[in-house]
């Protein structure tokens, strides 16, 4: 790994570190929002649905936030978000202290999606104004590696907390760590817009933002790729049905399923001191989607095998930060800061509202077939994608760093 962003930059490594502990808090509560509504409903579509409850407010929130992220203090914005998502997380300690329905469960789920709307767009804007452009793609890099730590920890330990402990001390644990982001936040120096306030706000900044992207093919396939493969590809609405179903276990196996993800790609991460050194970025981009694809396959294919199913996920866990880092790298790289906020906004609406679609699209299938074949045929679409996407966009497979988008 380049620690260079973490040793230069003080602010980075004040929001590196928190983000490391909030993040690890936030995965206790996204494993237990999948528990809790396979508990209540004992329905693949029901944990499906928590897709599409958290997608529309992430996409309002997101599509309002971009223009707010350019205007105002980054760092303040930072500050109210996360005392929201500790608020959010609150809400959902009560859906679970005083068993309610889970209508209750989607509506709060809803209101935290909604401040993830608004939180990671205005954290991810702030990085290359404390790094510098030469440091993006090491930060970059660092970042996954914080996000999939916690992504192996979160889930893992979060799934031992609720089979022993229950529900309630997994939202509680979550809540207690938005201390850290919200101390570093107070700790960090002021980060107002470059140049003064933004010349347009409201609509007219947001669709200044969107105006863009026209024409900018090699950007517009960046999102268009991602989406194909966690709408098509991301199966981990049907992990506390393949838990119980497929491995004969309970919420720590969901657990493990969560964290294989994770594990392969703070592998990736780890040793992704190379990523700096590739000119070829929107091919490495698509080789890794192919990985990514291939090994949801193969852990469709693992049957019970629950060692082998985790190694898949790992593997596929791996290609996919690879693809993160490039593409958030021919992002940040080529968008001025004074647009970085919405483009921002554009680039966390694609990654986190992907997999909601997905949990949406993996439930569906499994309801009407099986998880088996929701997995599998999940897998060989985002396959197909890819190759379509080739075709379509010959600029993609060609593009290489520094190169018009």
């Amino acid at each position: 790994m380049d620690l260079a962003p973490l040793r230069e930059s003080r602010d980075f490594r004040l929001l590196w570190g928190a983000r490391l502990v909030s993040q690890t808090g936030r995965q206790f509560t996204v494993t237990a929002v999948y528990i809790q509504v396979f508990q209540l409903t004992h329905s693949a579509a029901a944990v499906g649905v928590v897709g599409l409850v958290e997608l529309v407010p992430l996409i309002l929130a997101s599509v309002a936030a971009g223009w707010i992220v350019d205007a105002v203090d980054r760092r303040r914005l930072m500050l109210v978000a996360q005392v929201c998502y500790a608020g959010a997380s609150g809400l959902l300690l009560v859906s679970a202290l005083l068993h309610l329905s889970v209508g209750y469960v989607y509506l709060f789920d809803g209101l935290s999606a909604a401040v993830g709307g608004v939180a990671q767009p205005t954290t991810s804007a702030m990085v290359p104004r404390m790094v510098g452009t030469r440091l993006i793609p090491s930060a970059l890099a660092l970042d996954q590696v914080m996000w999939n730590t916690t992504m192996i920890v979160g889930p893992a330990l979060g799934g031992i907390v609720i089979a022993t402990a229950g529900l309630s001390w997994a939202y509680g644990i979550d809540v207690i760590t938005y201390a850290a982001t919200i101390g570093a936040a107070l700790m960090m120096s002021p980060m107002p817009p470059e140049g003064g306030s933004a010349t347009t706000s409201g609509l007219a900044a947001i669709r200044e933002g969107f105006s863009y992207l026209r024409g900018r093919r090699v950007l517009q396939s960046t999102f268009v790729i991602d989406l194909v493969a966690m709408i098509f590809g991301m199966p981990r609405a049907l992990f506390p049905v393949l838990a119980v179903q497929q491995f004969h276990g309970g919420p720590e196996i969901v657990g493990f399923l969560l964290s294989a993800l994770a594990v392969g790609a703070l592998l990736g991460a780890l040793s992704a001191g190379w990523v700096g050194r590739v000119r070829h970025q929107g091919r490495a981009v698509m080789v890794a989607v192919a990985i990514w694809g291939a090994g949801i396959v193969a852990f469709g294919l693992a049957g019970g095998n629950l060692w082998l199913a985790l190694a898949c996920l790992a593997a596929a866990g791996g290609a996919d930060v690879i693809s993160a880092v490039f593409r958030g790298t021919i992002l940040q790289g080529s968008v001025p800061d004074v647009l970085r906020g919405r483009l921002s906004a554009v680039h966390i609406l694609v990654v986190t509202g992907g997999p909601r679609i997905g949990d949406f699209e993996a439930g569906m299938v499994a309801t009407a077939f099986t998880p088996f074949v929701s997995v599998v045929s999940g897998g060989l679409a985002c396959l197909a994608g890819v190759g379509v996407i080739a075709l379509a966009v010959p600029q993609l497979w060609r593009y290489q760093a520094g190169g018009p988008t």
